[in-house]
């Protein structure tokens, strides 16, 4: 289960013009977050790897700028709500939103695609001839981390077909934007991050692969390719609701010979000791107001039950804000790329998991 994306133009309408114009990226001297909101890993220059990383913004004019340097990665930029353009490894450019009515708008650009072997960067918004860029929009006092592998970045949830090799592969039928987590938080008006990473699991990966590594390895980073980076919170992210879901590439494949597992068993021991682990370092940086919910979308099986018992040692440590949500659901048809959900399956997850919310006594 390894992470990727997909191309979906969208029209804003007919007064509006799309016009990409390439230009040296130039931050503004105060930095790139100056006029723009985010709640994701950035650093301070503008950089990021975590997918669906988002920036919004505010002017008044009739067009905006968008300063990006990317060559990996797709975004989707929206105007008033509605999504005007994607761009496709837009590289070292201003991409241009021009012929608006002029009149105060409002941008957010969103990276739709995972990268964790390479940084995209942000250069900020600017304002077209005669317009200006206004003050950053207010954070949201709403904060949710959607924590988990592949499932939770909506790998390939673009595609309606499990084989997506001949409609143009993982990385474009891929958008973090419309992934369950990104759904069921922009439907309770809450800021977000979505630190996913395919294939990874709580102490193995997909097959085996990689050993020695796992989520945990790159838990703590901005930049997921730089050995030893830790992102430097500004002190903003302080999330009410984590929704954690590490296991199925623990899980999904057979042990290999050779792996240092020597059974079914150990695994299942190795991963709740790690799960509880990972826990304390949850419950030390934000705090024991903050709810995490352990998910799993298998009904049954050795992961659905270790999942419940990491939950129920939790509970009886008396941490009571720690809760066990199954998702497992058999309308799911699982026809995003490799047998991932679909885009229909990531909007009946985000249903089910408002309606879980709607249910915990949360801390907003």
């Amino acid at each position: 289960m390894f992470g990727s994306r997909r191309k979906a133009q969208a029209v804003l309408g007919a007064v509006v013009a799309l016009v990409a114009a390439v230009v040296p990226v130039t931050a503004s001297a105060a930095g790139p977050l100056a006029t723009a909101h985010t709640a994701g890993r950035v650093t301070a220059s503008g950089q990021y790897t975590w997918p669906g990383v988002y920036f919004e913004g505010r002017f008044r004019g009739t067009g905006v700028g968008i300063v990006l340097n990317d060559a990996v990665n797709d975004y989707d930029v929206q105007i008033d709500g509605a999504t005007a353009a994607t761009l496709v490894t837009p590289g070292r450019t201003t991409y241009w939103v021009r012929n608006l009515s002029n009149a105060q708008h409002r941008v957010r650009l969103v990276k739709r695609t995972e990268s964790p072997w390479a940084a995209g960067e942000f250069g900020g918004f600017v304002a077209a001839n005669g317009g200006t860029v206004l003050a950053r929009p207010a954070a949201r006092t709403r904060q949710i981390e959607f924590i988990g592998d592949s499932l939770t970045a909506g790998y390939g949830n673009l595609s309606t077909t499990r084989d997506c090799s001949a409609n143009g592969g993982v990385t474009r039928n891929t958008n973090t934007d419309i992934s369950f987590g990104a759904l069921a938080a922009k439907a309770l008006n809450a800021d977000y991050q979505v630190n996913a990473f395919s294939g990874l699991g709580m102490v193995r990966n997909y097959n085996g692969h990689t050993p020695g590594t796992s989520y945990r390895t790159y838990y703590d980073r901005a930049l997921l390719h730089v050995d030893g980076d830790v992102w430097r919170n500004p002190g903003t992210w302080r999330p009410q609701l984590v929704v954690a879901g590490l296991g199925t590439n623990d899980f999904s494949t057979t042990l290999n010979p050779g792996e240092q597992w020597p059974t079914q068993d150990s695994l299942v021991t190795a991963y709740k000791s790690a799960y509880q682990g990972f826990l304390d370092k949850l419950r030390t940086r934000y705090g024991p107001a903050t709810t995490i919910v352990v998910s799993v979308p298998e009904a049954s099986g050795a992961f659905a039950d270790a999942v419940r018992q990491v939950v129920q040692d939790r509970n009886a440590q008396g941490d009571s804000r720690v809760r066990h949500w199954n998702y497992s659901d058999p309308a799911l048809d699982r026809l995003g790329c490799d047998w991932h959900f679909s885009a229909r399956d990531h909007r009946l997850i985000a249903g089910k998991l408002g309606d879980y919310l709607a249910t915990l006594p949360l801390r907003w």
